[in-house]
């Protein structure tokens, strides 16, 4: 894949959100001066550099879990391994949100 498309992209400013922290489609798109938050959904659900590239770790804006290539169930029990609460299919971005 080309390196300076749009998916390399996300995957390389993914890489910056540590474990135990979540971030947005919408933030991952403003990070590299986008609206295009469906493409980096797109681009999550592509990922083949999973798990190195850890896209169970982008959320949608409200803080719900969203979907998951692997299944939701999957993504909620690997983000609840890395520590992060999810209450009501939500998790709190106040406490484990990751800012660019």
């Amino acid at each position: 894949m080309n390196k300076n498309s749009f998916y390399e992209k996300c995957y390389k400013v993914l890489l910056k959100v540590p474990k135990g922290k979540v971030t947005t489609y919408k933030s991952i798109a403003h990070s590299l001066g986008s609206r295009a938050y469906r493409a980096v959904g797109t681009a999550m659900n592509k990922n083949p550099y999973s798990p190195k590239v850890p896209c169970h770790r982008v959320v949608n804006s409200d803080g719900r879990v969203g979907n998951f290539a692997s299944g939701t169930a999957k993504k909620n029990k690997m983000l609840r391994v890395e520590g992060i609460e999810i209450k009501k299919g939500k998790i709190d971005l106040d406490k484990f949100g990751f800012r660019f």
